[in-house]
């Protein structure tokens, strides 16, 4: 456990990725923090991935196949539930069909 703590404090020691020539910092287009009212920024996940790491030791070690294939198709799934919304955004809106009836 130590040594993936002190992996990831050498990492998040480590100076940002250079920018791209023509990126523009004029705070339009920056990402608002997690939390942030108002904002929409990335959400913090490390709470889930906690609460999964935790399950994952709780199972026991004849099931730890079984569960890992749990995960597999959790996560194919959830996958598949995103690609079926976008497909759907992407679709134009349906106008209702109206048949117009004389009246006479």
């Amino acid at each position: 456990m130590d040594e993936r703590t002190d992996w990831v404090r050498a990492h998040q020691a480590r100076e940002s990725p250079p920018r791209f020539e023509g990126w523009r910092d004029d705070g339009e287009h920056t990402r608002a923090k997690a939390g942030a009212p108002g904002g929409r920024g990335i959400p913090d996940l490390s709470a889930l991935v906690a609460i999964v790491e935790a399950l994952r030791r709780a199972v026991p070690h004849e099931l730890q196949e079984q569960f890992t294939a749990l995960q597999r198709e959790l996560l194919l799934t959830i996958r598949a539930l995103i690609d079926w919304y976008l497909d759907r955004l992407d679709k134009p809106e349906l106008e209702p069909q109206v048949e117009d009836i004389p009246i006479e």
